[in-house]
């Protein structure tokens, strides 16, 4: 038994030896020269839509052209692009009960170039009254797929105009045509006898660009997804002379660690599963990327999801750490602490459910799918002053922290690359 015992250290000793080696190609200058580049005033924030964000697809194209990535199934290249609309509010016009609605007591949640209703049973009538909660009532009509006429009280009137404010910039959709509309008017009235509603929008069409490569693994149909989303929210209001906002942590610092890691997979043996490394689109105004990726495989041939996102500051855990989004959802997050076990790194369950981090990065499209898909990150979200701000900067990052979280990743996600690991799959009727 003692002998037995003893080859088995030695074997996992040896192991460990030979990953710290490996480990030698994710370096902190590599790893500064990427997020810097990704981070400049040069990309002009990466807003979607934007030259500044197609700029950083450019580079990470070729980045992985250079690593030496495949386009995936079915790709001619590593940009996979795909249309999206943008819906913009043109003209509007309403009367309740034969009265007129100022324009700025009335906005549209819709997808259709016009609207025109009247009172004939065909739209649906809601009141959020005075003692209602408005976003509880905003989330209940945006299950609902028919048209329906919002009532809203005048004691709403801060939050309709917040709402107003960001619908009237327009809103991004995937497709035309999915559901119904909604059009909400500020008014005291409650009994219509009659109403008439005019709504008038400009279509659109316009391109986003995931990139996205592979290498392809002994078991070609068994994909592990490594991910990252590259848009920032742009230019903001001046701060101390500074207007953009240049998403270092959030989340240049997950695309370089998703670009880093294909770079040190590539310099690997042939996997045993076939590896994609992607940098999504259109996080930050809706997760079109992601939402897009979804549709383009099998969800079934998906083994797990690694997403990364603000891993440039420590956790609350302190040096090395970094916490799992969803933790008890499958049991990636318990293969990767194994695989760590004995090192430096160390991965935690979520520490901030209240935030509902889980549902706000785009593994939760993948998840909602039952795949293991889970976000890793770093950021004490609670205590966070950059996040969404021009001072996301470049110099706000331990590059030191964000290098061994790279390197944590690769550790930890090793026994599903190989095929050694299989998480188990999200039950899809517990996720939202």
């Amino acid at each position: 038994m003692k002998k037995n015992l003893s080859a088995l250290v030695l074997a996992c000793s040896l192991s460990t030896a030979v990953s710290a080696q490996n480990l030698k190609t994710i370096t902190k200058p590599e790893v500064t020269r990427i997020v810097k580049t990704l981070s400049a005033d040069e990309m002009q924030g990466r807003a979607s839509f934007t030259p500044g964000v197609e700029k950083a697809a450019q580079f990470i194209q070729g980045e992985l052209k250079r690593i030496g990535l495949k386009p995936l199934p079915g790709e001619d290249d590593l940009l996979q692009s795909f249309t999206v609309y943008r819906v913009s509010p043109k003209e509007k016009e309403a009367s309740l009960n034969g009265q007129k609605v100022q324009a700025d007591n009335l906005f549209a949640i819709t997808d259709k170039k016009e609207l025109e209703w009247e009172n004939n049973g065909k739209q649906k009538v809601v009141t959020v009254g005075a003692n209602d909660n408005f976003r509880t009532a905003l989330g209940e009509l945006n299950k609902e797929q028919q048209d329906v006429l919002v009532l809203v009280d005048p004691k709403h009137e801060e939050i309709f105009r917040r709402y107003q404010h960001y619908l009237g910039q327009g809103s991004v959709k995937q497709q035309l045509g999915a559901g119904g509309s909604k059009v909400f008017v500020l008014t005291e009235q409650r009994n219509l006898a009659s109403y008439e509603i005019e709504i008038e929008n400009n279509i659109e069409e316009l391109q986003l660009t995931n990139v996205a490569g592979m290498i392809e693994g002994k078991r070609k149909d068994e994909f592990v997804v490594f991910s990252g989303h590259y848009d920032h929210i742009g230019i903001q209001e001046t701060i101390a002379g500074d207007s953009i906002a240049n998403g270092a942590d959030d989340d240049a610092a997950g695309t370089t660690a998703m670009m880093m890691l294909a770079d040190y997979y590539r310099q690997q043996r042939k996997p045993e599963r076939s590896l994609i490394f992607v940098a999504f689109a259109a996080e930050e105004i809706g997760g079109f990327g992601s939402k897009y990726f979804s549709e383009q495989l099998n969800p079934d041939d998906i083994v797990a999801m690694f997403n990364i996102e603000m891993v440039g500051k420590p956790s609350k855990f302190g040096p090395n750490s970094a916490y799992l989004t969803g933790f008890e959802r499958s049991n990636l997050g318990e293969l990767m602490q194994k695989r760590l076990q004995g090192t430096t790194y160390s991965i935690h369950p979520d520490p901030y459910p209240e935030q509902n981090l889980f549902y706000r990065s785009d593994n939760a499209t993948l998840a909602r799918l039952g795949v293991p898909a889970h976000t890793i990150s770093s950021v004490q979200i609670d205590q966070d002053k950059t996040y969404h701000t021009v001072n996301d900067e470049l110099e706000q990052l331990d590059m030191e922290h964000l290098t061994n979280m790279i390197k944590a990743i690769a550790l930890g996600s090793k026994g599903v690359v190989s095929g050694e690991d299989t998480p188990t799959r999200v039950d899809k009727s517990q996720v939202r």
